[in-house]
């Protein structure tokens, strides 16, 4: 018998699934990445000591004002979070997709923190 999920609870299944096997430590710790039908949000979490070492939105004061798509703000997003990550820094972490595809904004985040100069 099968059971209709939402999509929702499809993209958590997925989470789940991929936490078993990505976890951040303190010489590689997680970029975690959400996406929301208006936004897009990334923390570089510490998982051994539980803490959030930098965290970016396209909420943030410095890009609230910002003109462009979603993909755009997206890119603003990638680059602010690998300028935040370094000071702290971090220099190499382990991409955490939560669940969602591979491509459009988590793609584009992904890119644009790697080409200002995180490693993963």
């Amino acid at each position: 018998m099968t059971t209709a999920t939402s999509r929702g609870a499809a993209r958590q299944k997925r989470h789940e699934r991929i936490r078993l096997t990505v976890e951040g430590d303190p010489s590689r710790p997680r970029l975690a990445v959400f996406r929301s039908l208006k936004h897009i949000y990334a923390q570089v979490i510490d998982d051994a000591a539980g803490r959030t070492l930098a965290a970016a939105s396209d909420l943030d004061p410095d890009l609230r004002g910002a003109d462009g798509t979603k993909s755009e703000d997206a890119v603003r997003v990638g680059r602010l979070i690998a300028q935040r990550a370094r000071a702290a820094g971090v220099e190499r972490v382990v991409f955490d997709r939560a669940g969602f595809r591979y491509h459009g904004r988590i793609k584009s985040l992904a890119d644009a923190a790697r080409e200002a100069g995180l490693e993963f």
